[in-house]
């Protein structure tokens, strides 16, 4: 351990020269970025489209071939004086945005935090060792003023703390302290859950049922299946593979969720007729889903792990599945899980009789909230649905005659259990945006070009998609990166290569990038559904990660041969 301290101190030292290198001597590439949306003339007959519900005007248009921010103007090197600009090509109209990115040396804050990561298996530091290489490769060297306050004082994570910290936190507490988690995990034992495997079964049916994807699944799944898990001795990595797994993976599958208004948006080809409208391209999108076969078969994996069919699930699940077994540890011996252990051996006051309905109460409540709003605003409250629930578990608490001294008391414990992997999740956060800004994902797509065999499109476009989103800890970031250039890419080789089913190609290539971010996202330590996974279980973050990237691996391995085989027997 202590030469591995030594070997990540060095690494460190080498990645701040490299920054400080890069940021003095190497120059930035800019890159043309267009963005297409859903135009239309509003009341005023001025040209507008719907930004986060609301209507935006176009101001001005200039020619493509006039503007500065072209790729042609862009290639001079000098950085552009505009931040974006609505330009007409080819009587199209789109924004462009200028970005950059240092080649290959965009990868070194999201390498030098993996690094770390594995190296010491201490997140927080390995974390912040790639705010500070990005930042000192941007000339940031203020690191407080200038990278941390503004990405803290962003609405995206005050809504992380309101949720993960306060909300989150708050209702775990209370559950502990009234003792409604265990009083469900003994209700569930008594009548559904006889041993490890009907816990897996059930945390996996209901990791399908919550099918919306994401940090939303993620929470309410781990919430939910860990009282009942932890009571029939199910190891916190399986625990945490099987919620991490069906999670994004079922999403891309069960897309009856946001996933295919986001990303619709994000597809468009000019001149390709089935992706010509809104609707046209919500059609391509569903029918493209017999491709997604990293989400089936991340899915399947996870459903034999849940049946004790571990054959695929790799050597480190197999170890933690014996140890619980054999001893009853749910975790490794140099585990850190990212909860307190204050919820683990609640102090329930001797006069209170802890119910399971004070646990099924709030969480249907949850589960409710956040589908009605789903179904008649467009987009699941999940904040909404986290307070209502907190509500309903202090003034139940309340009513059956436990004071307010002891109530606010478990609150407290529940943000002090989640405050670690809060700051994790926050600066996990940073480091994405950082990798974002200065392109790590850009230089990967960059480096795919038009002469391309169309075989290889489908698997080269899953491991560039792969390494953005492990890269950025993001999938939905990905997306906005990759689906611009992927699409056009692989219409372009479909029409070049004289295809007689380019639309069943393209359906390949687009199953690629979606699948390939989702598998990028769920393996990275960076991810927030990577660490609210392991948050929820109880799982060290790190044993998480090493554990899941090997039966995530093999997924992905044969979904990436099927794809390959379907690009050569049906195009």
């Amino acid at each position: 351990m202590q030469n591995s301290g030594k070997l990540a101190f060095a690494i460190f030292l080498l990645a701040l020269i490299a920054a400080q290198f890069i940021n003095s001597k190497v120059q930035k590439v800019w890159v043309e970025q267009s963005y297409v949306y859903d135009l239309y003339d509003n009341e005023q007959g001025r040209l507008s489209y719907m930004f986060k519900g609301q209507e935006i005007t176009i101001e001005q248009i200039v020619p493509y071939a006039s503007s500065p921010l072209n790729q042609a103007n862009l290639s001079n090197g000098q950085p552009p004086e505009l931040g974006q600009q609505w330009v007409d090509q080819d009587g199209q109209v789109k924004l462009l945005k200028p970005a950059f990115h240092f080649g290959l040396w965009s990868l070194l804050p999201a390498f030098l935090t993996v690094a770390l990561c594995l190296l010491t298996r201490e997140p927080l530091t390995a974390l912040f060792a790639g705010i500070v290489s990005g930042a000192i490769m941007l000339g940031n060297y203020d690191l407080t003023d200038k990278v941390l306050i503004p990405n803290l004082s962003t609405e995206g994570a005050a809504a992380l703390l309101l949720l993960y910290l306060w909300l989150l936190g708050g209702l775990l507490g209370i559950w502990s302290k009234t003792g409604a988690a265990q009083a469900f995990a003994e209700f569930m034992t008594e009548k559904f859950v006889t041993g490890p495997r009907s816990a897996k079964c059930i945390s996996w049916m209901l990791g399908v049922l919550f099918f919306q994807g994401g940090t939303m699944s993620t929470v309410l799944v781990g919430t939910t299946v860990r009282p009942l898990a932890d009571k029939a001795k199910v190891s916190h990595e399986e625990m945490s593979y099987i919620v991490d797994s069906t999670a994004s993976p079922i999403a891309s599958v069960l897309a009856f969720n946001a996933w295919p208004a986001y990303i619709q948006a994000l597809i468009f080809v000019p001149g390709v007729s089935f992706l010509a409208t809104e609707a046209d391209r919500i059609s391509f999108f569903f029918s493209s889903i017999p491709f997604s076969f990293y989400g089936i078969f991340a899915v399947i994996g996870t459903l034999l792990l849940s049946l004790n069919i571990t054959t695929f699930a790799g050597a480190r699940i197999r170890a933690a599945k014996a140890r619980a077994d054999r001893t009853g540890q749910l975790d490794g011996p140099d585990a850190t899980p990212l909860t307190a252990k204050e919820l683990q051996h609640p102090e329930v006051p001797s006069h209170y009789k802890p119910h399971y309905l004070e646990f099924l109460i709030p969480l249907v409540s949850l589960i409710s909230c956040a589908v009605l709003t789903f179904v008649f605003l467009g987009s699941p409250k999940v904040n909404w649905a986290f307070g209502v629930a907190l509500l309903l578990a202090f003034f139940i608490s309340l009513a059956k005659g436990m004071s307010l001294i002891d109530v606010m008391d478990g609150f407290g414990s529940g943000l002090k259990s989640v405050v670690y992997a809060s700051v994790i999740l926050l600066l996990a956060v940073i480091v994405g945006a950082i990798s974002k800004e200065i392109g790590a994902g850009l230089y990967l797509v960059s480096q795919i070009g038009e002469t391309l065999p169309f075989w290889l499109l489908p698997i080269t476009l899953q491991l560039m998609t792969m390494l953005i989103a492990f890269s950025t800890g993001t999938s939905w970031g990905t997306y906005a990166i990759a689906f611009p250039l992927a699409m056009p890419l692989s219409w372009g080789i479909a029409v070049n290569s004289g295809m007689d089913n380019p639309e069943i190609f393209m359906m390949i290539c687009f199953a690629t990038v979606l699948n390939g971010s989702v598998y990028g996202d769920q393996c990275s330590p960076i991810s927030d559904t990577t660490i609210l996974s392991s948050m929820t279980t109880g799982c060290d973050l790190m044993d998480h990660v090493k554990s899941q990237i090997v039966p995530a691996s093999f997924a992905a391995a044969i979904a990436g041969l099927l794809w390959t085989l379907c690009a050569v027997l049906f195009t």
